[in-house]
């Protein structure tokens, strides 16, 4: 079992930057692949990034690469969605995920989910 915790969404304008954290506790952080998903209203729930339990060759979706990136702290229990250049249609709830699978296979553990807009 594992227990994930999101924070750092928020309320950005456009060109701006957030972070998100996801803490996991439970059984070893180490374990599992780690993924960003993101819903937007009227929207189907959307892998962004993920990342693998060695943390090689992270995966982001073509509508994110070269503005997020994903990352992971072993020492923390954490893995991280750096958000840069963000644009209105960014606007989503964002969920962290783990899964013993690949990158872009099944997630078991799913957090509460953090509200990121992005709006002038």
């Amino acid at each position: 079992q594992v227990q994930l915790v999101e924070s750092g969404g928020g309320l950005v304008r456009p060109g701006g930057s957030l972070r998100l954290s996801c803490v996991a506790s439970g059984r070893a952080f180490s374990a599992y692949t780690m993924g960003w998903f993101r819903q937007a209203p009227g929207k189907e729930r959307e892998l962004i990034a993920a990342i693998s339990r060695t943390a090689y060759f992270p995966y982001h979706a073509d509508s994110v690469k070269g503005r997020f990136t994903i990352s992971r702290d072993y020492t923390k229990n954490t893995v991280d969605l750096q958000m840069n250049s963000l644009k209105p249609e960014d606007t989503a709830v964002y969920y962290c995920a783990a899964g013993l699978g690949s990158l872009k296979g099944e997630y078991d553990y799913w957090g509460q989910g953090t509200q990121v807009t992005v709006s002038s």
